[in-house]
Protein backbone atom coordinates (compact mmCIF):
# COMPACT_ATOMS: atom_id res chain seq x y z
CA UNK A 1 0.00 0.00 0.00
CA UNK A 2 1.45 2.86 -1.03
CA UNK A 3 -0.03 6.53 -0.08
CA UNK A 4 -2.87 4.97 1.66
CA UNK A 5 -4.00 3.24 -1.66
CA UNK A 6 -6.30 0.43 -0.91
CA UNK A 7 -5.16 -3.09 -2.10
CA UNK A 8 -7.17 -5.00 -4.10
CA UNK A 9 -8.64 -8.63 -3.04
CA UNK A 10 -9.83 -10.94 -4.55
CA UNK A 11 -13.44 -11.82 -3.64
CA UNK A 12 -15.80 -14.84 -4.90
CA UNK A 13 -18.36 -12.18 -7.28
CA UNK A 14 -22.12 -12.37 -5.73
CA UNK A 15 -23.27 -10.78 -9.05
CA UNK A 16 -21.58 -12.39 -11.68
CA UNK A 17 -21.73 -15.90 -11.19
CA UNK A 18 -22.65 -19.35 -12.88
CA UNK A 19 -21.79 -21.56 -10.09
CA UNK A 20 -19.55 -19.97 -7.48
CA UNK A 21 -18.54 -16.78 -8.42
CA UNK A 22 -14.86 -17.82 -8.98
CA UNK A 23 -14.61 -16.76 -12.45
CA UNK A 24 -16.75 -13.21 -12.06
CA UNK A 25 -14.58 -12.57 -9.06
CA UNK A 26 -11.16 -13.26 -10.87
CA UNK A 27 -12.86 -10.61 -13.55
CA UNK A 28 -13.42 -8.01 -11.25
CA UNK A 29 -10.51 -8.56 -9.67
CA UNK A 30 -8.35 -8.12 -12.97
CA UNK A 31 -11.24 -5.79 -14.65
CA UNK A 32 -11.24 -7.72 -17.80
CA UNK A 33 -14.86 -9.30 -19.21
CA UNK A 34 -15.77 -12.51 -17.46
CA UNK A 35 -16.91 -14.21 -20.41
CA UNK A 36 -13.07 -14.38 -21.02
CA UNK A 37 -12.34 -15.84 -17.73
CA UNK A 38 -14.81 -18.71 -18.18
CA UNK A 39 -13.37 -18.72 -21.69
CA UNK A 40 -9.98 -19.88 -20.47
CA UNK A 41 -11.61 -21.86 -17.81
CA UNK A 42 -12.94 -24.15 -21.02
CA UNK A 43 -9.81 -24.33 -22.76
CA UNK A 44 -7.94 -25.17 -19.55
CA UNK A 45 -10.26 -28.25 -18.65
CA UNK A 46 -10.81 -29.12 -22.30
CA UNK A 47 -6.96 -29.06 -23.25
CA UNK A 48 -5.25 -30.25 -19.94
CA UNK A 49 -8.11 -30.77 -17.47
CA UNK A 50 -5.94 -29.07 -14.70
CA UNK A 51 -8.71 -26.09 -14.90
CA UNK A 52 -11.42 -28.06 -13.07
CA UNK A 53 -9.68 -29.25 -10.10
CA UNK A 54 -8.16 -25.30 -10.07
CA UNK A 55 -11.86 -24.07 -9.87
CA UNK A 56 -12.89 -26.62 -7.40
CA UNK A 57 -9.74 -25.43 -5.02
CA UNK A 58 -10.46 -21.70 -5.68
CA UNK A 59 -14.16 -22.18 -4.90
CA UNK A 60 -12.80 -23.19 -1.48
CA UNK A 61 -10.13 -21.13 -0.73
CA UNK A 62 -11.43 -17.72 -1.88
CA UNK A 63 -13.82 -15.74 0.69
CA UNK A 64 -16.66 -14.08 0.22
CA UNK A 65 -17.29 -10.45 -0.46
CA UNK A 66 -17.99 -9.16 3.46
CA UNK A 67 -21.17 -7.08 3.84
CA UNK A 68 -20.66 -3.66 4.03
Amino acid sequence: MIDGDKMKKLYLSKTDKKLFGVCGGVAEYFEVDSTLVRLGLVILVACFGTGLLAYILAALVIPKKPEV
